[in-house]
């Protein structure tokens, strides 16, 4: 991932992170932290954590390395893995018999794994960086008492198109099935968020219970298949940076990291409407080091910890410390900080019921088959 110079200047002058050499060795120095982190006795233990890929600052290019930080300071062991998409971690914590101390799903996703029994509740009265937490992402409808889940990250979907290929500046998701840009147009690879696209398209509700609202959704996307060049996820960053396809749906901060490496790259929220979702930290039930997830749960919410975080992954960030930073690189950027008259129509996607489920995961499958 591509950083610019700017970028990594302001990193350095708020979170310095230099070996001041004496003798034959050197003394390392922290990062700046409010918490305490140092005096516990967690020290020789392992936190496992199940994250997005590239969802972690982690070194690169003048970034902190969050995780070896955390290691530094507190003497705890982390392994730490990543995930594609939501439905992935769900069916590896479900029914892999592996244990993670922390995860960070979506919205929708957290409400699933409340309802079926999956997470351990978090005290935040316990996280003494909690109050960093802007109130608009507190209460939110799938942790509405704030029991299960600490705010991550925000961000909204919308579509990225190849400026040297598409020369008009679209605004509406129909492009994805313009037979102009036939094998030059990639989708998800994933039910909830294609889907989704089709019914925005179609002014459905992406929570319909409806089954022919379903079926309709499918038939557009199968529609849709003569067009596509392919189903993506991480995938999509090597395809537009190169070039290789012209119009992608896909996360905000995401094209924001694609455009550091193609500038040809554009992006527009289609006015039909699009996904928002917050994702969050949790600690499943079958957590193995609960008091060492609150401590890196806390962490994440550190100020310098946050803005090294935000300005690496590039998506909007929940923390006020950050937001209200001035210096921070992102600051009031119109892509992942809307202002009221440019913010677009949104919705959450919610968890389903079974039966609703399984009758568009089946879709999906016939879709993909098609």
């Amino acid at each position: 991932m591509k950083k610019t110079i700017a970028h990594i200047l302001i990193l350095s002058l708020l979170v310095t992170m230099v070996l001041t050499f004496s003798g034959c060795g050197y003394e390392y120095q922290y990062p700046e932290v409010e918490g305490d982190f140092t005096n516990h006795d967690l020290a020789g233990t392992t936190l496992n954590i199940y994250n997005w890929g590239e969802y972690m600052s982690d070194g690169s290019e003048g970034s902190i390395n969050v995780i070896k930080e955390f290691e530094k300071l507190t003497g705890i062991k982390v392994n730490y893995s990543t995930f594609d998409s939501n439905e992935s971690m769900y069916s590896l914590i479900k029914y892999g018999g592996v244990s993670y101390d922390i995860v960070i799903p979506s919205d929708y996703m957290i409400e699933r794994m409340i309802n079926e029994d999956m997470l351990h509740k978090i005290d935040v009265s316990s996280l003494s960086n909690y109050h960093y937490i802007d109130d608009k992402y507190k209460g939110l409808y799938f942790d509405p008492d704030n029991e299960y889940s600490v705010p991550f990250s925000v961000g909204m979907v919308g579509l990225i198109y190849n400026t040297s290929i598409v020369k008009e500046t679209p605004d509406s998701w129909s492009i994805m099935w313009d037979k102009k840009y036939e094998n030059d147009i990639l989708t998800f690879n994933n039910p909830r968020d294609a889907f989704a696209i089709a019914q925005f398209r179609l002014g459905q509700d992406v929570n319909t219970k409806s089954r022919s609202d379903w079926d309709s959704a499918a038939e557009l996307l199968k529609k849709q298949k003569k067009v596509l060049q392919a189903y993506v996820m991480d995938e999509v960053y090597n395809k537009m940076e190169s070039g290789s396809a012209a119009i992608a749906p896909y996360y905000a901060g995401d094209f924001l990291s694609m455009y550091d490496n193609n500038e040809d790259l554009a992006f527009v929220y289609p006015k039909e409407g699009t996904n928002i979702f917050v994702d969050s930290a949790c600690i499943p039930k079958n957590a193995t080091n609960y008091e060492a997830a609150l401590l890196f749960i806390n962490y994440l919410l550190e100020p310098s910890i946050a803005l090294a975080n935000a300005e690496f992954i590039y998506y909007a960030t929940p923390n006020k410390s950050v937001t209200d930073n001035p210096e921070y690189s992102l600051f009031g950027n119109e892509i992942l900080y809307p202002s009221e008259e440019n913010t677009p129509k949104t919705q959450y996607y919610h968890d389903m019921d079974p039966e609703t489920r399984a009758y568009f995961d089946k879709l999906w499958q016939d879709v993909k088959l098609y």
